[in-house]
């Protein structure tokens, strides 16, 4: 097990972690809230509110975020004042249900997914169960224009770019894979899995400085949940409509994975979870791996130089 370390925010709910080229860490909370975190000091500062859920949270340019709220879309955060600015909050005249994780290209090019058309954040248990597979991957050039690339997606998840961007990466939770499209190269307009039967549903992925591409695993495997996924729709319709607390809980577990282009996996970190738990969002910096959760009023972060 890895030694974590944890720092607290006022909010609770860090799903995602982003980590700026000074080390400032990013995390936004279930309130609505934006908050950039002092490694060193511990301490927290409020950059602003969307006023909705934000989940993924990327650089878009040298002064704002680019966030994914489940509420309100696609939206770009000015880190100084707070100003926000929506980019995407329909995609072919119909309301963005889930807008969940995103990257951002080179060229600026934003990949991002729509986890469910069907259903949203509030009620995520009863597309996972139903595998509705309305996931999308949405690409919004530079140019404003945009364009649904991948459908029919296990809820879309995290969205990762590659080191050189030959291919683009969704995390379908459901189905335990992540699946890539090749974008340059002899493979382009291939999807293909970049991994596949993960000990876990995978949440948010991010592609570290290291180059690896890092998934977060919230959730080991629940065996009473992989067998009412092969029952029928009818049955798993029934099922999600059970009230949340009479559902199988989700283990306590630390767990983040990491892989290279070959979809070898390189790292597979865990540690305590007694503390901190349901780890939604990663992301290596320079040999630290930051973790954000679903549930806890915190981040945390592990040395992979102490692993």
């Amino acid at each position: 097990m890895s030694a974590l370390r944890i720092v607290p925010v006022p909010s609770h709910g860090t799903e995602d972690v982003l980590v700026g080229p000074d080390g400032t860490v990013f995390t936004g909370t279930a309130d609505g809230n934006l908050y950039a975190v002092d490694p060193a000091e511990g301490s927290a500062r409020l950059i602003g509110t969307t006023g909705g859920r934000p989940l993924g949270i990327e650089l878009l340019d040298e002064r704002r975020l680019l966030v994914c709220d489940a509420h309100h879309g696609l939206l770009a955060v000015d880190i100084a004042t707070g100003e926000l600015e929506t980019l995407v909050d329909a995609v072919d005249g119909m309301p963005l249900v889930f807008c969940n994780n995103a990257a951002v290209a080179s060229n600026g090019d934003i990949w991002f997914s729509d986890s469910s058309t069907k259903f949203g954040i509030e009620h995520w248990r009863k597309d996972f169960i139903q595998n509705t597979r309305t996931g999308r991957l949405i690409r919004r050039t530079a140019a404003g224009e945009v364009e649904i690339v991948l459908d029919d997606l296990a809820f879309s998840n995290g969205v990762a770019l590659s080191a050189d961007e030959s291919y683009v990466a969704v995390a379908e939770t459901t189905t335990r894979t992540v699946v890539r499209l090749w974008l340059t190269g002899p493979k382009a307009g291939r999807r293909e899995f970049l991994c596949h039967d993960l000990p876990g549903y995978p949440d948010n992925i991010a592609r570290g400085t290291d180059g690896l591409i890092w998934v977060s695993l919230p959730s080991t495997v629940d065996t009473v949940g992989e067998r009412v996924l092969r029952m029928p729709q009818a049955v798993r319709a029934l099922v999600s409509a059970v009230p949340p607390a009479l559902q199988p809980k989700v283990k306590r577990v630390v767990r983040v994975m990491a892989f290279d282009d070959d979809g070898r996996c390189v790292h597979d970190l865990t540690a305590d979870a007694t503390g901190f738990h349901m780890v939604t969002g990663v992301r290596e910096h320079h040999g630290q791996v930051w973790l954000g959760s679903l549930e806890e009023p915190a981040v945390a972060v592990i040395s992979l130089a102490a692993d």
